[in-house]
């Protein structure tokens, strides 16, 4: 993803049908058509999604890896598809860069105290946003205890942006660490993360990229980024809860120690001492979330098949849209105004609490996200308590905006 979005539509894509696909969005909510705007904290899944890993259960289901009999081999081939998969999606150089979690949150649990551990001392700066999810601050802020390291926070602009002059004021040879938020969930700001990635490494300073939000939205390419890491969810790309990938360069993965022990990432064990399976293997312990791998294996061969460029500029579209439609509502104030966004908008109604507006847009069948959206440090910094979100996917349509923006004049109207 670069900072602004390629909004180029290069094929006449059919967005109804592959609304279609979707059979959530055909159902009926409080007597209502339901209207799904809560994509920022998970997307819906196809059909052929939610077949592919049905089928898996019926027909395939065994324990993947070192199993020698048929069943285990299938198992094993459908769910290190995924990885294959993935490490084209985001253009990896090496598929054993890929690395199995349960999701963002674990990723970043993962180099916080895989890397952040063993090279982290005290006296030493760990650099965030004032803009991070909290699965990417408290991570840094347990490392931080353990090693005596401190928390230092690029802050950012009324309207959501980072101030990149701060940014390179803190950039110092104390620091150890760049996280940041590629996309903020809770503003939709897309930061400057090659400017960032660019200036740290200028100071042989690594940097983890939280993907969360960036990676349902565009094209990523991690070659081109130059992440040292870079964590995403399968949930947030129409895929399975449980499942997300962390992908680290080579280089560093293999001197990082594992995270968690247990089976799968060992080579050899006694009670004296035990020794590490190679990459990947090395930090995935444990059975895994085959279901889920084999489901986003499925995710990113519908995902490819729209083209994620295209997805980007339908988004674009209804983002525009959205926002054209919410600014003409009296007393409706967006918060996150960056010029460079995502499909994110973050709204309050003069006079009304974000949770009650929800609650009554969910009795109009419209579902939308309200409080923190574990952002917290973001609301203390704008002083409102929360916010109300509206979330926006490839699969909505202007109808839904509409619907959304009707349902608020009748909050208005209610209260």
């Amino acid at each position: 993803m670069q900072e602004t979005l390629n909004t180029e539509n290069k094929t006449n894509i059919n967005w109804e049908a592959n609304r279609a696909q979707f059979p959530v969005l055909q159902r009926e909510v409080n007597g209502q058509p339901l209207v799904y705007l809560d994509n920022g904290a998970s997307s819906q899944m196809p059909q052929r999604v939610i077949d592919r890993i049905n089928a898996y259960h019926a027909n395939e289901h065994s324990n993947v890896h070192r199993g020698i009999h048929s069943l285990s081999q299938y198992a094993t081939d459908a769910y290190e598809l995924a990885r294959k998969r993935v490490q084209k999606f985001i253009n990896a150089r090496y598929e054993e860069e890929i690395i199995y979690t349960t999701g963002t949150t674990d990723s970043i649990n993962l180099v916080a105290q895989s890397y952040g551990r063993k090279h982290f001392k005290e006296g030493d700066e760990i650099l965030l946003t004032a803009m991070e999810h909290h699965a990417n601050i408290v991570p840094w802020q347990m490392v931080a205890e353990l090693t005596g390291a401190t928390i230092k926070v690029i802050p950012m602009t009324d309207e959501g942006e980072l101030l990149m002059d701060e940014f390179h004021a803190l950039l110092s040879n104390k620091t150890k660490m760049v996280a940041v938020v590629h996309v903020s969930n809770a503003l939709g700001t897309i930061n400057p993360v090659e400017e960032i990635i660019e200036a740290s490494h200028a100071k042989d300073i690594p940097v983890l990229v939280d993907g969360a939000q960036a990676t349902p939205h565009s094209v990523i390419d991690v070659q081109e980024l130059d992440a040292d890491f870079y964590a995403f969810s399968a949930h947030k790309m129409c895929g399975p809860t449980g499942f997300g990938i962390l992908y680290g360069k080579k280089e560093l993965l293999n001197e990082m120690p594992p995270y968690r022990g247990g089976g799968d990432m060992i080579d050899k064990v006694t009670f004296e001492k035990t020794t590490w399976n190679d990459l990947p293997h090395k930090f995935e312990a444990g059975t895994p979330p085959i279901s889920a791998g084999v489901g986003f294996a499925e995710t990113i061969a519908f995902l490819d098949e729209i083209g994620m460029e295209n997805i980007a500029a339908r988004e674009q579209e209804l983002l525009d849209y959205a926002t054209e439609k919410l600014n003409e509502i009296d007393g409706l104030r967006i918060v996150g105004t960056a010029r460079n966004k995502a499909s994110v908008i973050s709204f309050l109604l003069e006079g009304i609490h974000p949770t009650d507006a929800g609650t009554i847009l969910d009795q109009k069948g419209i579902a939308v996200r309200t409080g923190h959206h574990c952002t917290q440090p973001i609301m203390d910094r704008f002083k409102i308590p929360g916010t109300a979100r509206a979330s926006i996917s490839f699969y909505n349509n202007e109808e839904d905006i509409d619907r959304l923006a009707e349902g608020i004049k009748y909050v208005k109207e209610f209260f």
